[in-house]
């Protein structure tokens, strides 16, 4: 069990920049953020492999503008240029071997509460 926590989430104004982290109880595999708006699926925004730092960008809003990295059990996301339309509940997720993340919910075992980001214009 891989116990995560998030942090980092504010109400911003648009075009200004805002970095997430994520805390990991202990090394994953994979780590992602997620985002959830009201009244819309989850999705995936990012995704890292934690060993080789290697990251894959899901959501095309996010390329160019997000940056996902991690420090040993801490994962971040670095977002540049907010927009309204980034507005929702981030979650930071991970998983462990032999399960490979990728740019959906399944691909995810543990999540944690989320951190809401609300940008207005």
């Amino acid at each position: 069990q891989v116990l995560l926590v998030e942090a980092g989430g504010d109400s911003v104004q648009a075009g200004t920049s805002l970095t997430l982290s994520c805390s990991a109880s202990e090394h994953a595999w994979y780590m992602g953020w997620f985002r959830q708006a009201p009244g819309k699926e989850r999705e995936a925004v990012a995704y890292i492999h934690t060993s080789s730092g290697s990251s894959t960008y899901c959501a095309a809003s996010a390329k160019g503008r997000f940056t996902i990295s991690r420090d040993n059990n801490k994962m971040f996301l670095r977002m540049n240029n907010l927009k309204p339309e980034d507005t929702a509940m981030y979650y930071c997720a991970a998983t462990k071997p032999p399960y490979a993340g990728g740019c959906h919910t399944r691909f995810f075992y543990f999540w944690g509460q989320g951190t809401q980001v609300t940008v207005s214009s």
